[in-house]
C-alpha cells in the first residue's frame, strides 16, 4: 500500500519549486483548467499524486494564460508526456449557465474569479503545448476529454463535433477513472513503447489492421448527417461500458478512426485505500492566499470520499459513465485512518461535514454479479425497482459511521451527499434511516425525485414518483419520532426531452398538492455522451426511436422552471405566459393568490 508518512508538500508548480526539489528535469507535466488543489477530489493532484508515487517527477501547471504558448513552456520539456484535463467539470458546463450565459463565479478558479479557463479547454490547452513542443507526447483525461472521445453533441455550439482527440491532436486519451491508465502509459513512455491496447483509453489509427473483435460504429460523417445513425452509434458505446464484456469500438473520421479499448477494471479494496492515503496536503497552492483561497475546496476541506462508481444510470447525469456502474468502497480502516489524520489539522473544529461519493447511501454495495461478470448488461439495477441481487451496504455503512463517531476530537458525521430514496423505503433498510436521520443528517436531506410524471421518470431511467411520496412520509414519520425538526432537499429537472409545459404544469400542481416549494432545480442541460443528450439533440428514444418532445427555445425553457418555482414572485409574468399558451388562465389565482396582474 502506498502510503506516506512524511510530511505533506505540493508537487511543483514553478521552476524554483523544481529546483527546490534538486530536480532538473520533470517527467510529466500535468496542465489543469482549475487551480491546483493538492486534495483527492482534484483530479490533477490524484493523478500528480499516484504518479509520483510510482516513482515519476511531475509538476503541474495551473490555468495557464491561454492566448499564447508561452506559460506551457514554464517548467520546460517533459521526459516523458504532458497530461491534460480540463479540470473536474466539463469546461462548457463550468464557464456557462443553463442558458449560455457566461458564468460569474467559478468556484474551482482562485477567488471564485471567472474567465481564467478558455471555452473547450483540454482542446485549447493541448494546441497550446503543440505550439510550444511539436514532439511531445499529450495525453487527455477528466471528464470532459472522456464524454467527448467520440463524435458527440455539443449543445453549446449545436452542433455534432468530432472526437476530442483529433481536435486536440492528442496522441491517447484516457476515459473513466484513470489512475490505472496514466501508470500504464508513463511506464510505456519511459521504456519507449507504444500506447497501444491500453484498457480505459481511446487513440487515433490510420487503420483497423492491427485490431481484433472490434466493433465498428457509424462513422462521424454518418452521425452528423443522420439522428438515426447517432443514436445508432450511442447505443454500441453505451452497450460496450462495462469492463468484463465491453468490445474493442472504431469510428471513422475521414480517413483516420477512433479506436477504444474496453473499460479498465474499477479499481477496489487495498488499491482504492492507496490512491486517497498518498501524501495530499489538502490545501490549496499557497499562491492562491492572496487570491482568499479557492471556494470550491471549503465544501471538501473536511469531507471523505467513500466509494466510487454509480449503479443509478441517470439518463442526465454523466457519472455512471465516467465513473461506472461498479460501486468499489475503501476499506473501513483506511477511512478512519483518513479521519484520524484530519483531527491533526488546526483548523479542524470536529466536524466532518460529508462522507460519501456519487450516491451516499451505497457505500460498501456489492452485487454477486459485479466482480465476476460486472454489471448486468440488460438491466438497471436500481430502476424500475432496487434489485435483489443489490446488498446496498447498510450494515457496513453503519459499523463505519460508528467507528468514526467513537473517534476523540470527532463531535458530527455528517452526510450532505443526494440519497437514493429508493433505497430507503423497504424493511431492511429502516434501522439505517434512523441512525442516519439521528445522527448525521444537519437538519436536511438531499434526495432527487427529478419529475412526478411516470413518461418523463422513465425516460430519465428514475424511480416512479409513488416511490418518493412514500419515502417522504417515512422520513417525516422517522424524524418526528426522533422529535427533530428536518427537511427534505429536493430536487428536480426543468425542460427535461420528453417533457412538454402541460406536464410541467402537472408537476407544479402535484408539487403545490403536496406543499413542496423546490429551491433546487437544475435546468436540463445535454451533456456529451449521456442518453439525454442524445435525445435532446435528435428528438426521438435512442432505444425506441420514438418521437420526443424537446423544449429548445430558452423562453419554453425558462417558463418550465417559472413553473416549478411558481411561489417566486419574479416568476409572475412567465407563469401567466405558460397558462395563457396552455389556455389555463383560471389557474392563475389558484397558483400565485393576488398577483392576478402585472
Amino acid at each position: 500500500m502506498l502510503i506516506y508518512a512524511m510530511p505533506a508538500r505540493f508537487l511543483p508548480m514553478t521552476p524554483d519549486e523544481v529546483r527546490k526539489l534538486g530536480w532538473d528535469r520533470l517527467d510529466i507535466i500535468l496542465v489543469t483548467g482549475d487551480a491546483y488543489v493538492d486534495h483527492p477530489s482534484y483530479g490533477a493532484a490524484v493523478m500528480g499524486r499516484v504518479l509520483e508515487a510510482h516513482g515519476f517527477k511531475v509538476g503541474i501547471i495551473a490555468q495557464p494564460e491561454f492566448k499564447n504558448a508561452q506559460a506551457f513552456k514554464r517548467l520546460g520539456k517533459p521526459r516523458l508526456f504532458f497530461g491534460i484535463t480540463a479540470g473536474n467539470m466539463d469546461s462548457m458546463v463550468a464557464n456557462y449557465t443553463a442558458h449560455k450565459r457566461q458564468r460569474k463565479t467559478d468556484d474551482y478558479s482562485p477567488g471564485g474569479k471567472p474567465g481564467l479557463r478558455p471555452d473547450h479547454a483540454a482542446i485549447v490547452y493541448a494546441n497550446r503545448v503543440r505550439e510550444a513542443f511539436k514532439d511531445v507526447p499529450i495525453v487527455l483525461g477528466g471528464i470532459e476529454a472522456s464524454l467527448r472521445r467520440f463524435a458527440h453533441y455539443d449543445w453549446w455550439k449545436d452542433e455534432v463535433k468530432r472526437s476530442i482527440l483529433l481536435d486536440s491532436r492528442a496522441d491517447i486519451l484516457v476515459y473513466g477513472m484513470g489512475e490505472t491508465q496514466i501508470v500504464d502509459i508513463a511506464h510505456r513512455a519511459a521504456a519507449g513503447n507504444p500506447f497501444s491496447g491500453i484498457p480505459g483509453t481511446a487513440l487515433i489509427a490510420k487503420s483497423l489492421d492491427n485490431e481484433q473483435n472490434i466493433i465498428e460504429i457509424p462513422s462521424y460523417e454518418e452521425v452528423k448527417a443522420d439522428p438515426d445513425k447517432f443514436n445508432e452509434a450511442f447505443i454500441s458505446i453505451l452497450e460496450n461500458q462495462d469492463p468484463f464484456r465491453g468490445a474493442v469500438i472504431a469510428q471513422k473520421h475521414a480517413s483516420r478512426y477512433v479506436i477504444q479499448y474496453p473499460p479498465a477494471l474499477p479499481v477496489y479494496g487495498k488499491e482504492l485505500d492507496a490512491i486517497y492515503e498518498l501524501p495530499y496536503a489538502r490545501a490549496w497552492h499557497p499562491s492562491y492566499d492572496k487570491d482568499g483561497g479557492v471556494p470550491g475546496f471549503e465544501t471538501v476541506r473536511f469531507s471523505i470520499t467513500s466509494h466510487r462508481g454509480c449503479p443509478g444510470s441517470c439518463a442526465f447525469c454523466g457519472l455512471s459513465l465516467h465513473q461506472g456502474r461498479i460501486v468499489g468502497s475503501r476499506s473501513e480502516a483506511s477511512i478512519i485512518r483518513e479521519a484520524a489524520a484530519l483531527r491533526k489539522r488546526n483548523d479542524f473544529r470536529g466536524t466532518i461535514n460529508d462522507i460519501g461519493g456519487p450516491t451516499a447511501n451505497l457505500y460498501g454495495a456489492s452485487c454477486k454479479k459485479w466482480e465476476q461478470s460486472g454489471a448486468c448488461p440488460k438491466k438497471h439495477c436500481l430502476t424500475p425497482f432496487p434489485c435483489k441481487q443489490l446488498d446496498p451496504g447498510f450494515q457496513k455503512s453503519l459499523s463505519l459511521f460508528g467507528k468514526l463517531g467513537a473517534l476523540p476530537g470527532i463531535k458530527h458525521v455528517f452526510i450532505a451527499s443526494g440519497f437514493r430514496h429508493d433505497l430507503l423505503i423497504d424493511e431492511r433498510s429502516r434501522e439505517y434511516l434512523e441512525v442516519v436521520c439521528k445522527q448525521h443528517v444537519s437538519g436536511r436531506m438531499k434526495v432527487a425525485p427529478e419529475h412526478s410524471l411516470p413518461h418523463v421518470l422513465k425516460l430519465m431511467n428514475k424511480p416512479d414518483f409513488s416511490t418518493y411520496e412514500k419515502f417522504s412520509k417515512l422520513y417525516r414519520s422517522m424524524s418526528k419520532k426522533l422529535g427533530k425538526q428536518q427537511f427534505l432537499v429536493n430536487y428536480f429537472i426543468s425542460a427535461h426531452p420528453g417533457c412538454n409545459l402541460e406536464d410541467a404544469l402537472s408537476l407544479t400542481l402535484k408539487l403545490k398538492e403536496l406543499g413542496i416549494h423546490p429551491e433546487q432545480i437544475q435546468d436540463f442541460i445535454p451533456l456529451p455522451m449521456t442518453l439525454s443528450g442524445a435525445m435532446y439533440y435528435t428528438e426521438k428514444d435512442p432505444f425506441t426511436g420514438a418521437k420526443l418532445y424537446v423544449a429548445k427555445t430558452f423562453r419554453e425553457r425558462k417558463m418550465h422552471r417559472a413553473l416549478i418555482q411558481y411561489k417566486n414572485p419574479k416568476n409572475t409574468p412567465l407563469v401567466r405566459e405558460a397558462l395563457a399558451m396552455l389556455k389555463k388562465e383560471y389557474l392563475m389565482p389558484q397558483l400565485m393568490p393576488g398577483r392576478t396582474r402585472g
